[in-house]
């Protein structure tokens, strides 16, 4: 679906309670695979898919936040479903310009193969990132 020049995508949680569209094209899409995602995810990595906040509009639900540090020292609060409890996206407390959308909260999946993974150091034995994806050690510069 067009609207404006821009496609439109959707998206929500596991029970449907919160729901959001965006309009735009991604910043980046990444693949995460620092302890903080593996816990969050309850898997091997998580995928987060950053957008900017004018693209982001909240259209059902309100979510409820927990916020937690980072690495780096910054606070990330966490937008989550109140009524499944499904993490559905996170941002910089101090910097809202970006939205980093839970990827797998999108409609419509994402192609995996284009994606940059972060916290390579951390990452699960066993987990094999594509080769000749971006990739760093730790966080991107």
């Amino acid at each position: 679906m067009q609207t404006s020049g821009n496609t439109l995508r959707s998206g929500g949680c596991q029970c449907g309670n919160v729901r959001y569209e965006l309009t735009g094209e991604p910043v980046m899409l990444s693949v995460c695979h620092c302890l903080e995602c593996q816990k969050q995810s309850a898997s091997a990595f998580g995928m987060t898919w950053r957008v900017r906040r004018q693209d982001f509009r909240l259209v059902r639900g309100e979510p409820r936040y927990w916020n937690r540090p980072t690495d780096s020292g910054r606070i990330t609060e966490c937008a989550f479903c109140p009524v499944c409890g499904s993490r559905v996206w996170h941002q910089a407390a101090a910097d809202s310009e970006l939205v980093g959308i839970k990827a797998g909260s999108l409609d419509v999946p994402v192609d995996f193969g284009a994606a940059m993974h972060i916290w390579t150091k951390r990452k699960l034995q066993g987990v094999i990132v594509p080769p000749g994806s971006l990739q760093f050690a730790e966080g991107p510069p």
